[in-house]
């Protein structure tokens, strides 16, 4: 990983690889159990029926807000320019539900059940966060 980038970036574990290779390439993929079919982030084991078998599968990209925040108070410095910014919980149309940020929204035009889709943010070479926008 690069540390030219002054935000602080996510931990890529082995876990989470695939997840964040996905990312790199534009393609938002959630685990999904081999036993049970639920769908996840990613875990070792699956919070439903704890079987370790899964495949990586490729999600839709939209969602609705779940819930949110808007931040006020720098927390870190990095994050200073943006204040005051949104921490939002999209619920994807495959069940889990994603930490991320609202982009091409005012805050305050934020509301739950709001229809969203991924949007892509190359913080680096390395790594792509996928951020929501409301849907087109």
């Amino acid at each position: 990983m690069t540390t030219e980038y002054p935000k602080p970036l996510p931990e890529v574990t082995e876990d989470s690889r695939p997840f964040w290779e996905g990312c790199q390439r534009h393609e938002l993929l959630l685990q999904q159990c081999s036993r049970c079919g639920y769908r996840r982030y990613a875990s070792p084991l699956c919070p439903q029926c704890w079987s370790p078998e899964h495949q990586w599968v490729k999600a839709c990209g939209r969602g609705v807000v779940y819930t949110w925040i808007v931040v006020h108070q720098r927390y870190h410095r990095a994050f200073e320019k943006d204040l005051p910014y949104n921490v939002t919980i999209v619920e994807l149309e495959e069940g889990p539900r994603l930490m991320t940020n609202l982009v091409g929204i005012r805050n305050e035009d934020i509301r739950p059940g709001l229809p969203v889709e991924v949007a892509w943010d190359d913080m680096t070479k390395e790594l792509t966060l996928p951020k929501f926008a409301p849907a087109r």
